[in-house]
């Protein structure tokens, strides 16, 4: 009876061991990072035709604000979460006509290219620490203008 015992009692810490190991190896590399890309509507037009586009967050209405920008008005159009491990990159689609590309460089630079119409429209390279809002974007018919807003999570 003991014998039967002494070996449940290895299972379980076989099994407690193994279990701390996977729990480990499944934790993030510190320079892996996640970002949440915003397609966002410019216009001096007080609500958006769309009724699916909302007006954006207050962070991200607070960033537009600090930059030398003319409209009064921004919508979110799309938004999307991406993980990307360090060394890699990723290529999002934001709407039919706005793909972003990232690439995290070594955990605290990326690189980023805009991409319009299947055709590059802007690249660059820059440091993006967590909590900070990159943004980009590009003139639009009528007076108003899309941007891609990229912040950093982790």
């Amino acid at each position: 009876m003991r014998n039967k015992f002494a070996r449940a009692n290895v299972r379980v810490w076989i099994f407690a061991v193994l279990f701390l190991f996977a729990g480990l190896a499944a934790r993030a590399n510190p320079g892996d990072m996640k970002l949440e890309a915003q397609l966002i509507w410019a216009t001096n037009d007080k609500e958006d035709p769309n009724p699916k586009h909302k007006p954006v967050a207050p962070e991200i209405r607070e960033k537009l604000g600090q930059l030398p920008l003319k409209w009064a008005n921004y919508f979110e159009v799309n938004k999307l979460a991406i993980e990307i491990p360090q060394g890699q990159s990723r290529r999002v689609k934001l709407s039919e006509k706005c793909e972003l590309e990232v690439k995290n460089i070594d955990g605290t630079q990326v690189e980023v290219a805009l991409i319009g119409k299947s055709d590059p429209i802007w690249r660059r390279i820059q440091s993006l620490p967590r909590g900070e809002i990159l943004v980009l974007g590009g003139n639009a018919p009528n007076s108003t203008a899309w941007l891609v807003a990229l912040k950093r999570s982790k």
